[in-house]
Formats: C-alpha cells, structure tokens, sequence
C-alpha cells in the first residue's frame, strides 16, 4: 500500500478540508504526487446536473491529478446529515468494499494518498462499521485536527481516547484556529502536555479558503 494518512477531526466544520488541503499543498511542494480522497461526503450541490461538494472540489483542485470522481469521492448525498441516515434515505447501504477498491485504484495515480473523513471520529457509515473500519481497512495512520475553539480540550481528548481504544495510529495531530477571539496558547500547551502525538502545525485563522499554509511533514 501507499503511504497512507486519514484526517479526522473533534467536530465537524472545524477544518478537516483546510487541513488536508494545506497537507496536499505541502506535500506537492516537496515534490510529492498526493491522491486527496473524501470516501464519504454529505451535503452536495448541482451544477449541470451532477451532484458535487464543495470538500471533494477542494481537493480535486489541490492535488492537480486527474482522477474520476466517484474514486475520489465514492458516497456522495445531497442532504448534509450523518452519511448512514442519508444512504437510509435513499434505501441504501455504505458499503466499505466500495472505498477500498476506490482507494486501490486512487494508489496507482500518486505517492501519497490523504484521506478525509467524514463528520467526528465515531460517525458510523452503516449499522456497524465507522472511520475506524475504515483507516484499519487501508493501513492507515491518523491525523487529528482540533478546532481551536470553546469546548475543544474535552472534545479532543475524547477523540484521541476513542482512535487509540479502536488500535489506530496517531501520527500526530493539527490545531486549526477556527475563532479568531479564542486565546490559543494555553489550550494548545494543556493538549501538548496529554497527548502522545506530535502536534504537526497550529494553523492560525483564515479568512479565505484559498490561503494556503506548509505543514512540515515530520510525521
């Protein structure tokens, strides 16, 4: 397998995109051909009468490669609620064996593959598997983002609790500041001092999302 690395977060909406966006940026810059994957996206828009989302786009467009869609982003829903009540919805089940042979396709086109998940750590892609059946699947290590934001020690500890109890790797892990008013410091260094990872990067507040940040890759 390529040398694989899946990007979860405490929350959604606290930057798993940017942070793998700015992981492919960083990458590329080394020199590094990065396949950008999003197995499961909920919440989609259409234009000409295909469904996208925003995240996938993102990482089409950073990672320069021409891949087909569907390997790229193989469970796409237009309604933006919890991937397994969307394919419900729709009388259908998320199927695993669907993402890996998408991702056993996506290796033949780069060195790296990053992998985005969906929603938090614990969001189940059907009746009894989740990310972690997921990352165990494709050899993969984590990379976890923290929203620097109220709240955000408790939600970060739990997910670092949860990844290590599934027998995950935790390759190291992004604080990502998502309010711009939240005093970053002590929070980062009470984080530092709990979790057995390195902390990648401390990405400060942007205002765009075509800003772009290098993440060193000492993971």
């Amino acid at each position: 397998m390529k040398p694989t690395w899946f990007i979860t977060g405490t929350d959604t909406e606290i930057g798993k995109t940017r942070c793998t966006v700015n992981l492919i940026h960083s990458f590329r810059q080394q020199g590094i051909t990065v396949a950008g994957m999003k197995p499961i996206a909920a919440g989609g828009y259409w234009e000409n009468g295909i469904l996208k989302n925003s995240d996938v786009e993102q990482l089409i467009t950073t990672s320069g490669l021409k891949i087909p869609y569907a390997d790229i982003n193989p469970y796409l829903f237009e309604l933006p609620i919890a991937p397994h009540l969307a394919a419900a919805q729709l009388g259908q089940v998320i199927e695993l064996n669907k993402i890996i042979s998408a991702y056993q396709r996506l290796t033949s086109h780069a060195d790296v593959i990053l992998i985005e998940g969906v929603g938090g750590w614990r969001v189940p892609i059907n009746a009894t598997q989740d990310m972690a059946d997921i990352v165990h699947a494709v050899g993969a290590q984590v990379i976890v983002v923290v929203g620097l934001r109220l709240g955000c020690i408790n939600h970060m500890l739990l997910t670092i609790e949860a990844i290590l109890r599934d027998q995950c790797i935790i390759a190291g892990w992004i604080a990502n500041t998502i309010d711009p008013q939240f005093a970053t410091t002590d929070v980062i260094n009470t984080l530092s001092s709990r979790i057995d990872a390195p902390l990648l990067a401390v990405i400060p507040f942007m205002s765009s999302q075509n800003e772009r940040f290098f993440i060193p890759l000492n993971f």
